[in-house]
Protein backbone atom coordinates (compact mmCIF):
# COMPACT_ATOMS: atom_id res chain seq x y z
CA UNK A 1 0.00 0.00 0.00
CA UNK A 2 0.97 3.38 -0.36
CA UNK A 3 -0.57 6.55 0.37
CA UNK A 4 2.23 7.66 3.05
CA UNK A 5 2.98 11.00 3.57
CA UNK A 6 6.26 12.36 1.63
CA UNK A 7 8.32 14.38 4.02
CA UNK A 8 12.17 14.76 2.94
CA UNK A 9 14.50 12.55 3.80
CA UNK A 10 17.14 14.47 5.98
CA UNK A 11 18.51 12.02 8.32
CA UNK A 12 20.87 9.01 7.84
CA UNK A 13 21.96 6.20 9.92
CA UNK A 14 26.01 5.48 9.48
CA UNK A 15 26.28 1.72 11.42
CA UNK A 16 30.18 2.11 12.40
CA UNK A 17 30.18 -0.32 15.40
CA UNK A 18 31.74 -3.03 14.24
CA UNK A 19 35.01 -4.93 15.00
CA UNK A 20 37.01 -4.73 11.93
CA UNK A 21 38.60 -8.08 12.88
CA UNK A 22 38.83 -8.83 9.65
CA UNK A 23 41.29 -5.56 8.82
CA UNK A 24 43.40 -6.29 12.22
CA UNK A 25 46.04 -5.04 13.01
CA UNK A 26 44.91 -1.78 11.10
CA UNK A 27 41.67 -1.36 12.91
CA UNK A 28 43.09 -1.92 16.65
CA UNK A 29 42.36 1.32 17.33
CA UNK A 30 40.27 2.88 14.77
CA UNK A 31 37.12 1.66 13.37
CA UNK A 32 37.35 0.06 9.78
CA UNK A 33 35.60 2.47 8.05
CA UNK A 34 38.12 5.15 8.82
CA UNK A 35 40.58 2.85 6.48
CA UNK A 36 41.43 5.51 3.58
CA UNK A 37 41.34 5.05 0.18
CA UNK A 38 43.96 6.91 -1.53
CA UNK A 39 43.19 9.75 1.04
CA UNK A 40 39.81 10.01 2.38
CA UNK A 41 38.73 7.08 4.69
CA UNK A 42 35.99 5.23 3.73
CA UNK A 43 33.36 6.56 5.99
CA UNK A 44 33.60 10.33 4.61
CA UNK A 45 32.79 9.02 0.69
CA UNK A 46 29.18 7.62 2.80
CA UNK A 47 29.00 11.19 4.08
CA UNK A 48 29.59 13.10 0.97
CA UNK A 49 27.40 10.49 -0.99
CA UNK A 50 24.09 11.52 1.79
CA UNK A 51 25.32 14.82 1.83
CA UNK A 52 24.87 14.89 -1.54
CA UNK A 53 21.54 13.54 -1.27
CA UNK A 54 20.43 16.46 0.49
CA UNK A 55 20.71 14.44 3.79
CA UNK A 56 21.94 17.53 7.20
CA UNK A 57 21.74 15.40 10.05
CA UNK A 58 24.17 12.39 10.19
CA UNK A 59 23.63 9.91 13.16
CA UNK A 60 26.83 7.61 13.90
CA UNK A 61 26.15 4.60 15.64
CA UNK A 62 29.80 3.78 17.28
CA UNK A 63 31.78 1.16 19.10
CA UNK A 64 34.67 0.52 20.93
CA UNK A 65 36.80 3.34 19.06
CA UNK A 66 34.01 5.91 18.48
CA UNK A 67 36.45 8.85 19.15
CA UNK A 68 38.29 8.88 15.82
CA UNK A 69 35.62 9.78 13.58
CA UNK A 70 33.65 12.44 15.66
CA UNK A 71 37.68 13.52 15.70
CA UNK A 72 37.50 13.33 12.05
CA UNK A 73 33.98 15.58 11.44
CA UNK A 74 34.89 17.80 13.80
CA UNK A 75 36.65 21.28 12.92
CA UNK A 76 40.12 21.27 14.11
CA UNK A 77 41.51 25.38 14.02
CA UNK A 78 45.20 23.85 15.33
CA UNK A 79 45.30 21.97 11.57
CA UNK A 80 43.05 24.94 9.67
CA UNK A 81 45.88 27.43 11.22
CA UNK A 82 49.09 26.03 9.96
CA UNK A 83 47.32 25.31 6.85
CA UNK A 84 46.65 28.90 6.34
CA UNK A 85 49.96 30.43 8.01
CA UNK A 86 52.08 27.76 5.31
CA UNK A 87 49.76 29.29 2.24
CA UNK A 88 48.08 26.06 1.88
CA UNK A 89 44.68 26.93 0.83
CA UNK A 90 43.83 24.17 -1.77
CA UNK A 91 44.52 21.81 1.39
CA UNK A 92 42.90 24.39 3.58
CA UNK A 93 39.35 24.50 1.49
CA UNK A 94 39.21 20.16 1.36
CA UNK A 95 39.55 20.42 5.06
CA UNK A 96 37.01 23.20 5.54
CA UNK A 97 34.61 21.64 2.52
CA UNK A 98 34.64 18.36 4.22
CA UNK A 99 31.12 18.87 5.83
CA UNK A 100 29.23 21.77 4.60
CA UNK A 101 28.05 24.33 8.13
CA UNK A 102 24.31 23.21 7.93
CA UNK A 103 25.05 19.55 8.59
CA UNK A 104 25.09 18.56 12.11
CA UNK A 105 26.11 15.23 13.28
CA UNK A 106 25.26 12.92 16.08
CA UNK A 107 27.03 10.11 17.81
CA UNK A 108 25.54 7.01 19.77
CA UNK A 109 27.25 4.02 21.25
CA UNK A 110 25.99 0.49 20.47
CA UNK A 111 27.33 -1.14 24.10
CA UNK A 112 27.51 -4.82 22.01
CA UNK A 113 27.78 -5.58 18.19
CA UNK A 114 24.75 -7.41 17.84
CA UNK A 115 24.46 -6.82 13.93
CA UNK A 116 23.03 -4.04 11.31
CA UNK A 117 19.76 -3.95 12.90
CA UNK A 118 20.12 -3.62 16.05
CA UNK A 119 22.60 -0.89 14.64
CA UNK A 120 19.53 0.94 13.40
CA UNK A 121 17.12 0.23 16.41
CA UNK A 122 19.55 2.38 18.29
CA UNK A 123 18.69 5.23 16.35
CA UNK A 124 15.31 5.16 16.88
CA UNK A 125 14.89 7.99 19.31
CA UNK A 126 17.04 10.45 16.80
CA UNK A 127 15.11 9.73 13.60
CA UNK A 128 11.85 10.29 15.72
CA UNK A 129 8.18 9.63 13.07
CA UNK A 130 10.02 10.08 9.84
CA UNK A 131 11.51 8.18 6.82
CA UNK A 132 15.57 8.01 6.47
CA UNK A 133 18.67 6.84 5.13
CA UNK A 134 20.86 4.16 6.01
CA UNK A 135 24.69 3.47 4.59
CA UNK A 136 26.96 1.33 5.31
CA UNK A 137 30.55 2.74 4.56
CA UNK A 138 32.05 -0.86 3.86
CA UNK A 139 30.26 -0.71 0.50
CA UNK A 140 32.02 2.32 -1.75
CA UNK A 141 29.65 3.25 -4.73
CA UNK A 142 30.94 5.04 -7.91
CA UNK A 143 28.12 5.18 -9.47
CA UNK A 144 28.49 9.16 -10.89
CA UNK A 145 26.27 12.04 -10.61
CA UNK A 146 23.51 11.97 -9.03
CA UNK A 147 25.16 8.90 -6.84
CA UNK A 148 23.16 6.14 -5.62
CA UNK A 149 21.42 7.77 -2.32
CA UNK A 150 20.41 10.76 -4.41
CA UNK A 151 18.53 8.55 -6.75
CA UNK A 152 17.24 6.55 -4.14
CA UNK A 153 15.86 9.81 -2.08
CA UNK A 154 14.57 11.17 -5.63
CA UNK A 155 12.15 7.70 -5.97
CA UNK A 156 11.32 7.91 -2.72
CA UNK A 157 9.82 11.48 -2.93
CA UNK A 158 7.91 10.58 -5.91
CA UNK A 159 6.01 7.97 -4.61
CA UNK A 160 6.82 7.77 0.00
CA UNK A 161 8.10 3.95 -0.35
CA UNK A 162 10.93 2.29 0.98
CA UNK A 163 13.72 1.54 -1.14
CA UNK A 164 16.82 -0.22 -1.05
CA UNK A 165 19.68 -0.44 -3.35
CA UNK A 166 20.60 -3.63 -5.36
CA UNK A 167 22.77 -4.88 -8.30
CA UNK A 168 23.69 -8.27 -10.00
CA UNK A 169 25.72 -10.58 -8.05
CA UNK A 170 27.45 -13.50 -9.55
CA UNK A 171 25.43 -16.65 -9.12
CA UNK A 172 27.93 -18.46 -7.18
CA UNK A 173 28.25 -15.67 -4.60
CA UNK A 174 24.52 -15.22 -4.02
CA UNK A 175 25.05 -16.77 -0.26
CA UNK A 176 27.37 -13.80 0.51
CA UNK A 177 24.36 -10.98 0.24
CA UNK A 178 20.15 -10.61 0.89
CA UNK A 179 18.87 -11.56 -1.98
CA UNK A 180 15.64 -10.18 -3.52
CA UNK A 181 12.92 -11.82 -5.63
CA UNK A 182 11.14 -8.98 -7.49
CA UNK A 183 8.05 -8.19 -9.13
CA UNK A 184 8.40 -9.07 -12.88
CA UNK A 185 4.91 -6.79 -13.47
CA UNK A 186 6.54 -3.97 -12.01
CA UNK A 187 6.27 -0.76 -14.11
CA UNK A 188 9.70 0.82 -13.66
CA UNK A 189 12.24 -1.81 -15.10
CA UNK A 190 15.59 0.00 -12.62
CA UNK A 191 13.34 0.17 -9.72
CA UNK A 192 11.52 -3.02 -9.38
CA UNK A 193 9.01 -3.95 -6.83
CA UNK A 194 9.93 -6.62 -4.35
CA UNK A 195 7.84 -9.19 -3.81
CA UNK A 196 10.19 -11.14 -0.79
CA UNK A 197 13.95 -10.80 0.63
CA UNK A 198 16.04 -13.31 1.57
CA UNK A 199 19.71 -13.65 3.75
CA UNK A 200 22.43 -15.83 1.87
CA UNK A 201 20.81 -17.89 0.04
CA UNK A 202 22.73 -20.67 -1.16
CA UNK A 203 23.12 -20.69 -5.04
CA UNK A 204 19.91 -22.90 -6.13
CA UNK A 205 17.84 -21.35 -3.53
CA UNK A 206 18.61 -17.81 -4.71
CA UNK A 207 14.96 -16.05 -6.29
CA UNK A 208 17.04 -13.97 -8.06
CA UNK A 209 20.94 -12.69 -8.96
CA UNK A 210 19.89 -8.98 -7.25
CA UNK A 211 21.94 -8.52 -4.20
CA UNK A 212 21.43 -5.88 -1.63
CA UNK A 213 23.84 -3.35 -1.21
CA UNK A 214 24.67 -1.15 1.75
CA UNK A 215 22.35 1.68 0.92
CA UNK A 216 18.45 1.63 2.30
CA UNK A 217 15.79 4.75 2.45
CA UNK A 218 12.89 3.29 5.06
CA UNK A 219 10.20 4.36 7.11
CA UNK A 220 9.94 4.69 10.99
CA UNK A 221 7.47 1.91 11.27
CA UNK A 222 11.10 -0.40 10.76
CA UNK A 223 12.01 0.20 14.10
CA UNK A 224 8.48 -1.24 15.87
CA UNK A 225 9.38 -4.45 13.32
CA UNK A 226 13.13 -4.10 14.58
CA UNK A 227 11.48 -4.60 18.41
CA UNK A 228 10.00 -7.72 17.90
CA UNK A 229 12.76 -9.18 15.32
CA UNK A 230 13.93 -12.46 16.79
CA UNK A 231 18.11 -12.97 16.87
CA UNK A 232 19.25 -14.86 14.36
CA UNK A 233 21.75 -18.69 15.19
CA UNK A 234 24.80 -16.59 15.67
CA UNK A 235 22.69 -13.57 18.60
CA UNK A 236 22.34 -10.81 15.64
CA UNK A 237 18.99 -9.05 14.73
CA UNK A 238 19.28 -9.03 11.17
CA UNK A 239 17.77 -5.98 9.44
CA UNK A 240 16.83 -8.30 6.33
CA UNK A 241 14.49 -10.09 8.85
CA UNK A 242 12.83 -6.51 9.39
CA UNK A 243 12.86 -5.97 5.99
CA UNK A 244 10.99 -8.99 4.95
CA UNK A 245 8.17 -8.35 7.66
CA UNK A 246 7.80 -4.30 6.50
CA UNK A 247 6.88 -5.96 2.46
CA UNK A 248 4.07 -7.13 3.61
CA UNK A 249 2.54 -4.08 4.92
CA UNK A 250 4.40 -1.69 2.18
CA UNK A 251 5.41 -1.45 -0.86
CA UNK A 252 9.67 -1.88 -1.17
CA UNK A 253 11.65 -0.70 -4.30
CA UNK A 254 14.64 -1.96 -5.02
CA UNK A 255 16.87 0.17 -6.94
CA UNK A 256 19.53 -1.10 -9.55
CA UNK A 257 22.11 1.90 -9.69
CA UNK A 258 24.24 1.79 -12.20
CA UNK A 259 27.89 1.90 -11.63
CA UNK A 260 30.23 -0.18 -9.48
CA UNK A 261 30.47 -0.75 -6.08
CA UNK A 262 33.51 -2.23 -4.27
CA UNK A 263 33.21 -4.27 -1.24
CA UNK A 264 36.05 -2.46 0.61
CA UNK A 265 35.10 -4.94 3.63
CA UNK A 266 37.24 -7.35 1.92
CA UNK A 267 40.70 -7.58 1.21
CA UNK A 268 40.03 -7.80 -2.32
CA UNK A 269 37.43 -4.56 -3.06
CA UNK A 270 39.43 -3.26 -1.03
CA UNK A 271 42.55 -3.34 -2.97
CA UNK A 272 40.28 -2.89 -6.41
CA UNK A 273 38.72 0.46 -5.08
CA UNK A 274 42.01 1.73 -3.94
CA UNK A 275 43.69 1.34 -7.18
CA UNK A 276 40.44 2.41 -9.56
CA UNK A 277 40.37 5.63 -7.36
CA UNK A 278 43.79 6.60 -7.46
CA UNK A 279 43.61 5.98 -11.26
CA UNK A 280 41.14 9.29 -11.27
CA UNK A 281 43.94 11.06 -9.96
CA UNK A 282 46.29 12.08 -12.83
CA UNK A 283 48.87 12.45 -10.60
CA UNK A 284 48.62 8.88 -9.64
CA UNK A 285 48.46 7.55 -13.34
CA UNK A 286 51.32 7.63 -14.17
CA UNK A 287 53.32 5.71 -10.98
CA UNK A 288 50.11 2.78 -11.71
CA UNK A 289 50.82 2.44 -14.75
CA UNK A 290 54.64 1.81 -14.25
CA UNK A 291 53.81 -0.80 -11.53
CA UNK A 292 50.93 -2.89 -13.22
CA UNK A 293 53.17 -3.07 -16.33
CA UNK A 294 56.10 -4.36 -13.54
CA UNK A 295 53.95 -6.22 -11.86
CA UNK A 296 52.22 -8.04 -15.25
CA UNK A 297 56.10 -8.86 -15.68
CA UNK A 298 56.74 -10.56 -12.59
CA UNK A 299 53.50 -12.40 -12.99
CA UNK A 300 54.51 -13.75 -16.59
CA UNK A 301 57.98 -15.12 -15.30
CA UNK A 302 56.51 -16.41 -12.21
CA UNK A 303 53.72 -18.29 -14.79
CA UNK A 304 56.73 -19.36 -17.54
CA UNK A 305 58.63 -20.69 -14.51
CA UNK A 306 56.08 -22.99 -13.31
CA UNK A 307 55.51 -24.37 -17.24
CA UNK A 308 58.92 -25.33 -17.32
CA UNK A 309 58.86 -26.91 -13.93
CA UNK A 310 55.70 -28.74 -14.74
CA UNK A 311 57.40 -29.88 -18.42
CA UNK A 312 60.40 -30.80 -16.22
CA UNK A 313 59.03 -33.16 -13.96
CA UNK A 314 56.45 -34.45 -17.02
CA UNK A 315 59.78 -36.05 -18.90
CA UNK A 316 60.98 -37.35 -14.98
Amino acid sequence: STGMSKKKISKAIFPVGGLGTRFLPATKAIPKEMLPIVDKPLIQYAVEEAVEAGIDTLIFITGRNKYAIANHFDRTHEIEQQLQERGNTEQLERIKKMLPEHVSCAYIRQNAPLGLGHAVLCAKQAIGDEPFAVLLADDLLDSGTPGCLAQMVNLHQQTGNCVIAVEEVEPHKTDQYGIVEIDHQSKMASSPIIRSIIEKPAPDQAPSRLGVVGRYILTPQIFTLLEQTAADAGGDIQLTDAIGQLLSQQTIYAHNFGGKRYDCGSYEGFVDATINFALKRPDLTEVIEENVLEIHRKIMAARKERVERWIKQLRQ
